[in-house]
């Protein structure tokens, strides 16, 4: 079970996305769903 991000966060990880980084990679990394990531790109 993952916490909270921080509006904060997500914003950082949503850069890392944008520098390159794989939406797989991002979510390992930060043991969240590829749902979320999508949820969270879509905001």
């Amino acid at each position: 079970m993952m916490k909270k991000m921080t509006e904060h966060q997500i914003v950082a990880i949503l850069k890392e996305a944008e520098a390159g980084l794989s939406v797989k990679e991002l979510c390992n990394k930060y043991g969240m769903g590829n749902s979320t990531f999508y949820k969270w790109r879509e905001k």
